[in-house]
C-alpha cells in the first residue's frame, strides 16, 4: 500500500484519519524481477509471503495541531531475511530510529503518492487513450487490452494440429456436461457440484460452470486457428473463438481475422513490474509484456452481431478506419505550421519515443502508476527523427524471424556448423532439436548450450543490454524455445513443432536466438541515437 498505484485512495484516507504514521519498510516484494527482486532482498516471513513487508504505526492524537504526518524509514537494498530481522531488533523501537537520525519526512503530491512521486509536467500532455473520461481529447480513440484466454495450456500451442486437437477434446467434454446437466440435474445439490471441472477435460475460468446451465455448446473451427505473439519474440497459434475466450478485448474489431492488415503498439499497464512497450502484427497475449494495453493504428467496423461470425471472412471484416483521432492529428499537426503530418507519422512516432531512455528515466514514476502521455517536441525535426527511428524499431522487431543472423556468435560441438547472414549451415536437421537451453556457466552469458550437440559461443554482451518486460529479449527466446508440460492438463507444448510445422525449418530456435542477438543490438543503437527530449 505504501507505493502501489491502486492504494493511492487508501493512502489520502490514512494521512486524514492519523496525526502521525510511522512506516519502516521492509521490502521484500518477490512480484519483481530481475535486478529489482535482487534489491528487494529476503522475505520477511520466509516461503510464506511475497508481498512487501511494513511494520506501521499509526498515531492518532486528539491534541494534535497538524495531520498527516508521515516519517518513513527503508530498510535498504540487497537485504536477507536474517539481516532483516537482526536490524528490526537493533532498532527496537520508532524511538531507535529517530536516535539514528533514520526518518525522512514525507509530504504526500497530489496524486497520493507518498514515494516515487510523479512528474506533474506528465499530465499536461495529450492522452494515448482514456476509457473513463470521454471528454478530454486522446490520441487513440480505441484500445483493449492483450487477449486473455481461459487457460493458456488449452488455447495456446506451437503445434496447430496439437492445439485443434487439445480444442477438440476440450469442447467435446464441455457438451457433454451440457448434455448430462439437460438429461440428470435435478436441482438437489448446487450446480457447481454437478458440474464435473475436470481441468484435464477442459479449462474452467472462475464460475464459467454457469454456461453449463445456459445450454450453451460450443463447435471447432478452422477459423478461429491463429497465430499470437505471446511472448517477446514468440510467436504460437491460438484458438481465437470469442465465445471461449475469457476477455477477447477489442481484438475482433482490431484484428477480424488473419489476413486483415493491422499494428499495436503494445505496452505494460500501470501496475506492471517496468515500463515496456513492444509492437506485433498478430493478436498480442495479456501477458505479453506485463498486463499489456494494446493502442492499434487501424480498427474495422464491425456489429456486435457479426464479432460472433468470424468465420465468416465476407461478414466479418468490415470497413477500414483510423485508431488515431482527428484531434490527435490536429494537436500535433498545430505544432508545425507548414509541415504535414498524417497519422501514420504519429503512431510511429510514439513507439520511437517510448523507447527513449531519457523518458523512461524522466517519467519513470508515472509511467509504472498510469499510461503514457506524449509530448510534441519543439522542432519538427525531432518529431520526424523520432517517427522514423519508430519506423525501423517497428521493421526490425515485426521481422524478427527474417533479419539476418548474428555472425560474430560461433557455433561449437562435433557438427563443425558454421553461420552465415541467411542460416545455420552444416548438420541434419535432426540435430537442431531443442529441449532447454541454458548458460554454461552461471553468471556467464557468453556461451549458450544449445543442446547436446550445438554450443553458442562469442554471444556479444550488449545483446543482452535489450530487456523488454524486466528480462533481455535473448533470454525470452531462451526460455520459450522449449519443450514444456502443463501440470494440470498434462498439455506438451514442443517449440520445435512451430519450427517443423509453420516455418518449415528445424533449425529455426537456433537461427532465432542469432537473429535476436541482431535484433538486440540493432535495437540499442537506434535507441542511443534518439534526439534529446526538447518538448514543446
Amino acid at each position: 500500500f505504501i507505493e502501489a498505484n491502486t492504494a493511492d485512495g487508501l493512502r489520502k484516507c490514512l494521512v486524514e484519519e492519523f496525526s502521525n504514521l510511522y512506516i519502516f519498510h521492509l521490502r521484500g516484494n518477490q512480484r519483481t524481477s530481475g535486478e529489482r527482486s535482487r534489491k528487494e532482498g529476503g522475505k520477511i516471513f520466509g516461503s510464506g509471503s511475497r508481498a512487501p513487508i511494513a511494520i506501521s504505526i499509526l498515531v492518532k492524537n486528539p491534541q494534535a495541531t497538524e495531520h498527516g504526518k508521515i516519517y518513513f524509514h527503508d530498510i535498504g537494498d540487497y537485504l536477507t531475511r536474517e539481516q532483516k530481522l537482526e536490524t528490526v531488533s537493533e532498532f527496537g523501537s520508532i524511538l531507535g530510529i529517530s536516535q539514528q537520525v533514520g526518518w525522512q519526512a514525507i509530504e504526500p503530491d497530489a496524486f497520493g503518492d507518498w514515494l516515487n512521486q510523479r512528474d506533474p509536467f506528465f499530465d499536461t500532455y495529450i492522452k494515448m487513450g482514456d476509457k473513463k473520461d470521454k471528454v478530454s481529447s486522446t490520441i487513440f480513440g480505441i484500445f483493449s487490452s492483450g487477449l486473455q484466454a481461459r487457460g493458456d495450456a488449452w488455447y495456446y500451442n506451437s503445434s496447430e494440429s496439437t492445439l485443434k486437437k487439445n480444442i477438440k477434446k476440450s469442447v467435446s467434454f464441455f457438451n457433454s456436461e451440457v448434455d448430462r446437466y439437460e438429461s440428470e440435474y435435478d436441482g438437489s445439490i448446487p450446480l457447481k457440484d454437478f458440474v464435473k471441472v475436470d481441468t484435464s477435460s477442459f479449462s474452467w475460468y472462475g464460475d464459467n460452470y454457469k454456461d453449463v446451465a445456459k445450454g450453451i455448446r460450443f463447435s471447432v473451427s478452422d477459423q478461429y486457428l491463429r497465430k499470437s505473439l505471446y511472448r517477446p519474440f514468440t510467436k504460437m497459434m491460438v484458438y481465437f473463438d470469442p465465445k471461449l475466450m475469457h476477455r477477447p478485448g477489442k481484438f475482433p474489431q482490431i484484428k477480424p481475422d488473419e489476413s486483415t492488415e493491422n499494428r499495436v503498439i503494445c505496452l505494460s499497464l500501470a501496475g506492471s513490474k517496468d515500463f515496456s512497450v513492444l509492437i506485433s502484427d498478430v493478436i498480442p497475449d495479456l501477458h505479453l509484456i506485463g498486463d499489456s494495453q494494446c493502442f492499434p493504428l487501424y480498427i474495422y467496423d464491425i456489429s456486435e452481431e457479426k464479432v460472433d461470425l468470424l468465420n465468416q471472412e465476407d461478414e466479418a471484416c468490415g470497413q477500414q478506419r483510423d485508431a488515431i483521432t482527428n484531434d490527435a492529428l490536429d494537436h500535433f499537426q498545430s505544432a508545425y505550421p507548414g509541415s504535414t503530418i498524417t497519422k501514420e507519422d504519429i503512431f510511429y512516432y510514439i513507439y520511437g519515443l517510448l523507447h527513449s531512455e531519457e523518458d523512461r528515466e524522466r517519467y519513470a514514476d508515472n509511467l509504472i502508476k498510469q499510461l503514457p502521455r506524449i509530448p510534441r517536441m519543439k522542432q519538427y525535426a525531432d518529431f520526424t527523427s523520432f517517427a522514423q527511428a519508430g519506423r525501423d524499431l517497428a521493421d526490425l522487431h515485426l521481422n524478427y524471424e527474417s533479419v539476418d543472423l548474428n555472425t560474430e556468435a560461433k557455433l561449437s560441438g562435433p557438427l563443425g556448423l558454421r553461420i552465415t547472414a541467411q542460416g545455420v549451415k552444416g548438420g541434419q536437421d535432426t540435430d537442431f532439436t531443442v529441449t532447454k537451453m541454458k548458460f554454461a556457466k552461471r553468471g556467464e552469458k557468453s556461451k549458450v548450450i544449445f543442446n547436446g550437440k550445438i554450443t553458442i559461443e562469442n554471444i556479444p554482451e550488449e545483446a543482452y543490454d535489450y530487456v523488454v518486460n524486466g528480462k533481455p529479449a535473448l533470454e525470452w527466446v531462451m526460455e520459450r524455445q522449449a519443450v514444456t508440460t502443463d501440470k494440470k492438463p498434462g498439455i506438451v507444448n514442443d517449440a520445435n513443432d512451430w519450427a517443423i510445422e509453420t516455418m518449415g525449418n528445424p533449425r529455426y530456435p537456433l537461427e532465432l536466438f542469432l537473429r535476436v542477438i541482431t535484433v538486440s543490438m540493432r535495437t540499442q543503437e537506434i535507441v542511443r541515437n534518439l534526439p534529446k527530449l526538447d518538448i514543446l
